[in-house]
């Protein structure tokens, strides 16, 4: 029997599909195709590779400190998925991330076999990846790396690609002859026509141990620091934590660049199964209109999710999340609302939504990592209106979940409820309120807002003062472990 432990990768902010993906609600969380986010859709891919010999264990899930409880809530979300999330105190890259899976994976003196996939992608046919991945788990079992090669409809430029050799094997794998980063359109229409190379998917399958030695023999630099970090690690109910200064000083590297393009003529087999299957890595906002055309594209070739009205529109793929967009004379565009931003794009230039990114970035503004509704582990809250001095909200708290126990220098607070029973501490007293009830928090009173009800808990919390920034809180007690702004 095959002992097999799925990795999942979570990291990454997807900066391409802004405005819809930011740093706090990335990518891997979205719905993009179909009724689950990229990341439940993965964790249910990987449930289904289990055969007469092959056994499943428990997913791991690497992801980061800021996305702990967004990647709980959708994995509770998820029949029957049951996952250890390891927790990058800091972002490193993908290299690191997987040597936290391995470490975790050979605990005990076990070396399964890791099947190593993205959060962020999407596969259309689950029967041929199921296949795929149940040879290359069979073909890793013998002490080799098994890469997934995709196989190619075009010539891309954004991708990496695969060149195998020889014939195939017992499990259909190829020998890997060489890896091309990212291949001008010549040299990929060369690639396309030869039949040699496949897109490089970034799903791969090798035992936990073999990823281990050849980091050790490639990039001994990262093996070292992840073993610090990993061997002062601390462990509670839902996660695993490296120890915090110690992994911020390991490398930032990929797992590509550190250990799998080195493979080919080393002392570490590599091989390729190639994987047809409808595979996405949904890179731009172009890709989630080309997987999106099944099913929800209309007679001009446009894909609509939300309200929109159209005119005279073709080839054209629009999200609209909270109000009416309407399209006239228009084609070839990319058109994105939420409640905060608006992106309009040729979708040929799709590839370039980075570029706003690094505008954003640069002027420090708050479009880049969260969104005007911000998701938190009690539930979340959406601010809705803003002038000088004053601040609207509306929160939703979860049944049975609390905000932490804190006081604010600078605003006070009036809370209306207009659902469910609210669970007020303010000072000393604990006060019980139902719909239509408020009640005023002075400035600098200790407080608390709780839900002890069985349905969810929404409230109007009005802001006044003269500083009304997220980092006004000092917190006393929080369910959660988080620093005061979070």
């Amino acid at each position: 029997m095959i002992n097999v432990t799925p990795v999942i990768l979570c990291g990454g902010s997807g900066t391409r599909l802004w405005p819809l993906s930011r740093a706090g609600f990335p990518k891997q969380f979205l719905v993009l195709s179909g009724t689950t986010s990229l990341f439940q859709q993965a964790v249910e891919r990987i449930s289904l590779l289990s055969a007469p010999d092959i056994a499943i264990n428990n997913t791991l899930v690497v992801t980061n400190e800021e996305h702990r409880f967004l990647s709980l809530e959708q994995l509770r979300e998820v029949k029957g998925a049951n996952a250890t999330l390891l927790l990058e105190p800091a972002g490193r890259n993908t290299a690191p991330a997987l040597t936290l899976a391995a470490l975790q994976a050979t605990e005990g003196g076990k070396d399964p076999i890791l099947v190593v996939t993205p959060a962020d992608q999407t596969v259309q046919n689950l029967a041929a990846f199921q296949k795929a991945l149940q040879q290359s788990i069979r073909a890793a079992a013998t002490g080799g790396i098994v890469i997934l090669g995709i196989t190619p409809n075009k010539p891309e430029t954004g991708y990496g690609y695969i060149q195998q050799a020889g014939t195939a094997g017992a499990y259909g794998e190829y020998t890997v002859a060489q890896f091309t980063e990212k291949p001008n359109l010549e040299e990929a229409k060369a690639y396309l026509a030869g039949g040699q190379h496949t897109w490089n998917s970034g799903m791969f399958v090798l035992k936990a141990s073999t990823w281990l030695k050849a980091l050790q023999h490639f990039r001994p630099d990262i093996a070292t620091a992840t073993q610090a970090a990993w061997q002062t690690k601390t462990i509670d109910t839902s996660f695993v934590r490296p120890n915090k200064q110690a992994f911020t000083q390991v490398p930032s590297e990929s797992v590509d660049y550190a250990v799998i393009e080195k493979c080919p003529d080393s002392d570490f087999p590599i091989h390729m199964v190639s994987l047809d299957a409808g595979w996405n890595d949904l890179g731009a906002w172009d890709a989630v209109w080309q997987v999106n055309q099944n099913g929800h594209q209309d007679a001009q070739g446009n894909v609509v999710q939300g309200d929109a009205l159209l005119a005279d529109t073709s080839n054209t793929f629009i999200y609209a999340s909270s109000r009416l967009v309407g399209t006239v004379g228009v084609n070839n565009l990319i058109i994105v609302e939420t409640a905060d931003a608006v992106l309009v794009a040729d979708r040929s230039q799709s590839q370039n939504v980075k570029k706003l990114a690094h505008q954003l970035e640069a002027q420090k503004r708050e479009e880049l990592s969260l969104h005007r509704k911000v998701h938190r582990p009690w539930g979340w809250y959406d601010s809705i209106d803003e002038a000088e001095r004053f601040k609207v909200k509306r929160i939703q708290v979860n049944p049975g979940a609390s905000l932490s126990l804190q006081k604010h220098h600078h605003r006070a607070e009036h809370w209306i409820v207009v659902k469910g029973t609210a669970e007020v501490t303010c000072g000393e007293k604990v006060t019980l309120l139902s719909e239509n009830q408020s009640i005023y928090i002075p400035l600098g009173e200790v407080h608390r807002l709780a839900n002890p009800g069985s349905i969810s808990l929404e409230i109007i919390e009005v802001q006044t003062g003269s500083y009304l920034g997220e980092d006004d809180i000092v917190r006393f007690e929080d369910t959660y472990g988080r620093s005061s702004n979070k």
